[in-house]
């Protein structure tokens, strides 16, 4: 048995007892929160040796700044642990039930899904967020990082499981694989005899890479190829206040956005003052042949841009002659991630709601709050961009599977 494999079978036993677990598993998530914030020291120190060693390696800025820890940010994981370790337990809840005329009682309740397997790339703050969902969920985890965190996940994985198993949770209910190879990513995507589920989170040739070559059931995640629509009837301000908050707040993350959509009616007015905005941050746009005539000095865009995730300072833009044409536009390129359309006008809103088949459809707000804690639901494990199982961010509730419970009293078929 592989060290992989060892660590598939600890996982699948924690899990057993994890699934009877009630108000303990939030009592113990408390207890780590805690010894994140008072062992962050340690968490931070592993995180600047990450950090100088993905410098050394010349990582872009914005991929350290996905990488980069520090002490608001720790404060942050911390929270979000215990926003999710004080909210409802997900297991076992009644979602349905009925009496047949047979006389058999039949239930449907919510249980876990079992052993999460989670890859995922730089972004540390995954780690503790994956362990407090799969904890309060009653799943055990086996969490694969990139080699770019990986002195940072191992600190976040030794303070979080040695305050979970001094709370009296089984050895094994979080385990971090640190070996950083693409074999071991591989051992892990065929282990159909441990893991219930496999969680890539990431770019998309990590995603792609998963979803080819996984033989455990995949949930697709993360990859966010995202519109904004700036409708003929747009107020100009509003739409480029809301284009520079959803490129430039965080452009390293799945929610940015990556294309613009003008109009034509609106479009010489329109992106002269979302050039405004977004050269405050330096922003490269890459524009079809209209958008250059109006901006000149842009990058002409190729084919390519209008589906790539560049998740960095970059932002591709095009004038389009109707809703018809950017929606088209949306249907070919996006990952159904998240689209926004900005319009004064009810009935263009209505239909981009209605035609759009993305997880997150907005009217006049910035595609930045497609998230798990901005909706409501604590932190989250990933932002689903495929319909099976789950769709959209999954917190706690997406964790879960279902089963039929039945009552008879001697009932034969």
């Amino acid at each position: 048995m592989t060290k992989i494999e060892r660590m598939g079978a600890q996982a699948k036993a924690a899990a057993r007892q994890l699934a009877q677990l009630g108000p303990e598993k939030g009592r113990a998530l408390l207890e780590a929160a805690q010894a994140l914030r008072e062992r962050q020291e340690e968490v931070l120190e592993a995180n600047r040796q990450d950090l100088a060693a993905g410098e050394g390696r010349g990582l872009s800025a914005a991929l350290l700044d996905r990488l980069r820890l520090t002490p608001g940010r720790v404060e942050s994981m911390a929270a979000a642990m215990e926003t999710v370790a004080k909210a409802a337990d997900p297991v076992g809840k009644l979602l349905s039930g009925e009496t047949r005329p047979n006389g058999l009682r039949i239930e449907k309740i919510t249980v876990p899904l079992g052993v999460v397997g989670i890859i995922y790339e730089a972004r540390p703050n995954v780690t503790s967020d994956a362990c407090a969902l799969c904890i309060k969920s009653g799943n055990a985890a086996v969490l694969r990082g990139g080699k770019e965190a990986l002195g940072s996940n191992k600190a976040i994985v030794k303070v979080l499981s040695d305050a979970l198993t001094a709370a009296g949770l089984p050895l094994g209910c979080l385990q971090l694989v640190e070996d950083p190879s693409r074999e071991s990513a591989l051992e892990l995507m065929g282990m159909t005899k441990y893991l219930d589920v496999l969680i890539p989170r990431g770019g998309a040739g990590l995603i792609q890479a998963v979803k080819g070559q996984a033989r455990v059931p995949v949930i697709e995640t993360g990859v966010g190829n995202c519109h904004v629509y700036v409708d003929g009837s747009a107020n100009i301000q509003m739409a480029a206040d809301i284009i520079f908050n959803a490129k430039t707040s965080r452009p390293s993350v799945c929610n940015a956005i990556e294309t613009v959509l003008v109009h034509q009616a609106a479009a010489e007015k329109a992106l002269p003052a979302i050039r405004a905005r977004l050269d405050e941050k330096r922003v490269e746009l890459r524009g079809c042949p209209r958008a250059c005539q109006i901006l000149p000095g842009i990058v002409p865009a190729t084919e390519e841009d209008w589906s790539t995730e560049y998740l960095d300072y970059i932002l591709a833009v095009k004038v389009v002659g109707s809703l018809q044409e950017a929606l088209g536009h949306i249907a070919a390129y996006s990952s159904g991630h998240s689209e926004c359309i900005v319009t004064e006008s009810y009935a263009n809103a209505q239909r981009f709601l209605q035609e759009v088949d993305s997880a997150a459809v907005y009217i006049n707000a910035s595609t930045r709050f497609t998230d798990g804690g901005e909706f409501g639901l604590g932190a989250e494990i990933g932002i689903s961009t495929q319909k099976l199982h789950a769709r959209g961010p999954m917190g706690l509730e997406q964790l879960t599977s279902c089963k039929f419970l039945i009552r008879g009293d001697g009932q034969v078929r």
